[in-house]
């Protein structure tokens, strides 16, 4: 989700004075100051995948809350990103970040003495405050505290931490559950905090950006309708949804989302700017992902625990069977991102994404009959080569032809987007799930996870089909 955002966001403003202080601290130092909270952050992103089903016995949570475990926090996180990037312009980017980790760890903390399922999902939506506060602000930091003759190495680093935060989630997820405990998932982040806290404060130099305008108003409608659309898909099966507890929260998201549209036009400093989409390329990226988001991530959240509970895998277990999927992108979107000025966006985006399309029926196909694991090879290969074919070509064409004053807030928009598309994918996928019939139980799958794959598969080939409105080769 969050794999590569460093070639899309460049920071092109000037080093701040206190910039030479930095360069007393060895460069790999400054990275490791920024890279390690953002780990952190993306780590948490799908650690919990693994752990549902020992949650869910322990809490005795429901199919629905156990999504709220994970849409809590990806909705937090995706709705600040961008007031969060605004304030540390205003108050002071490494403040903000070190804000950001704060909040984190404490919540982390709550996460894990939560003795409720109630109180795990609110813990969680703290977390992914606290992230949001992180994410945007890391590589803006990063970039400023090395030299710029090592900045593309520094943030191509960056970026392969990312990556290696989201394909390590379900297997240290799985291996501490197993080892320890699922509260030990968030224990963990607490040493992590003790050790980037004060690598922050001296590796990283402060810095200021533009002072732009908050947009309170903004992230209240567009937050509130992305909030509410996912609530009532997620309860629409337990409650029925012409229940108007179900009914009346899609009706208002519906409304919301126009009304902020109305809001933010014509203004420069909306929390989402519209104008960004009057650019092709921009656009068209961001239907994409958030349609791919919306399918495979998804997915990883059923599939992780079919492992589990159907074909009798721990934890660990399932988390290292899903790495053919999540660690290919690491090694593939390299390859991809050097192949783009050659290939042009549209063949590398389309192919990619017909092969996740594809994956994702054989999914539902193996699933539905009780394939062993080694059916599953192949596609969760096929799944992670699509994916690494999408990320990089996709974040560099969210940029492609805007003002180098924009990449920032782009950025921040197309993850954004990203995450709303995972939190989208889980309720959705979810509801599908529950509508036919499904429980977490080792014959509750059947007839169930079949069309919620399919579903995701018709998100992906949406997606497929908006990138062939993207560039070609160029002559």
């Amino acid at each position: 989700m969050t794999t590569l955002d460093a070639p899309c966001t460049v920071p092109a403003e000037p080093r701040d004075p206190a910039a030479p202080r930095s360069r007393r601290v060895p460069v790999w130092v400054a990275i490791v100051a920024a890279s390690l909270p953002m780990f952190m952050a993306t780590l948490d992103n799908l650690v919990m995948t693994s752990a549902l089903p020992v949650i869910q016995a322990d809490l005795g949570s429901t199919v629905g809350q156990l999504s709220w475990f994970m849409n809590a926090y990806t909705l937090t996180f995706a709705t600040f990103m961008l007031p969060a990037a605004t304030l540390g312009d205003r108050l002071g980017r490494r403040r903000m970040m070190l804000a950001g980790v704060t909040v984190f760890t404490l919540a982390s903390i709550a996460s894990a003495l939560s003795t409720s399922s109630e109180a795990l999902i609110a813990a969680r939506a703290v977390q992914g405050l606290g992230a949001a506060a992180i994410m945007p602000l890391s590589l803006t930091l990063l970039a400023a505290a090395v030299p710029p003759a090592m900045r593309a190495a520094a943030i191509g680093i960056w970026g392969g931490v990312s990556g290696l935060g989201v394909a390590l989630g379900p297997v240290i997820g799985g291996a501490v559950v197993e080892g320890v405990s699922w509260q030990a998932i968030f224990w963990l982040n607490v040493p992590v905090a003790v050790v980037a806290i004060p690598l922050l404060l001296v590796a990283i130099p402060e810095s200021k950006g533009a002072w732009q305008k908050l947009d309170p108003f903004g992230v209240l409608l567009l937050g509130g309708a992305v909030f509410l659309g996912i609530w009532g898909i997620v309860h629409g099966n337990d409650d029925g949804w012409s229940d108007p507890r179900v009914l009346g929260p899609l009706v208002l998201a519906a409304v919301l989302l126009p009304a902020y549209v109305l809001w933010a036009r014509g203004r420069a400093h909306a929390v989402l700017p519209l104008r960004l989409f009057s650019a092709r390329k921009f656009t068209v990226a961001n239907v994409i992902f958030l349609m791919f988001t919306l399918g495979m991530f998804g997915t990883v959240f059923l599939l992780a625990q079919y492992l589990q509970v159907v074909q009798g895998y721990t934890p660990l277990e399932a988390g290292v069977r899903t790495l053919p999927w999540t660690a290919a992108p690491m090694v593939v979107a390299p390859i991809a991102g050097a192949l783009v000025g050659r290939l042009g966006y549209r063949a590398l985006l389309f192919t990619g994404l017909v092969l996740q399309t594809a994956s994702l029926v054989w999914f539902a196909v193996i699933t539905e009959n009780g394939s062993s694991y080694s059916s599953f090879l192949v596609p969760l290969v096929m799944a992670g080569v699509g994916m690494g074919l999408v990320f990089a070509p996709g974040a560099s064409m969210v940029l492609d032809g805007l003002p180098d004053s924009d990449f920032a807030i782009a950025s921040s928009a197309n993850s954004t987007i990203r995450e709303f598309g995972v939190a989208l994918g889980i309720a959705v996928l979810v509801a599908v799930f529950l509508g036919n019939g499904g429980e977490i139980t080792p014959s509750g799958y059947d007839g169930a996870i079949g069309p919620a794959l399919l579903t995701g598969a018709a998100a992906v080939a949406v997606a497929a089909v908006a990138s062939l409105f993207a560039p070609g080769r160029k002559a």
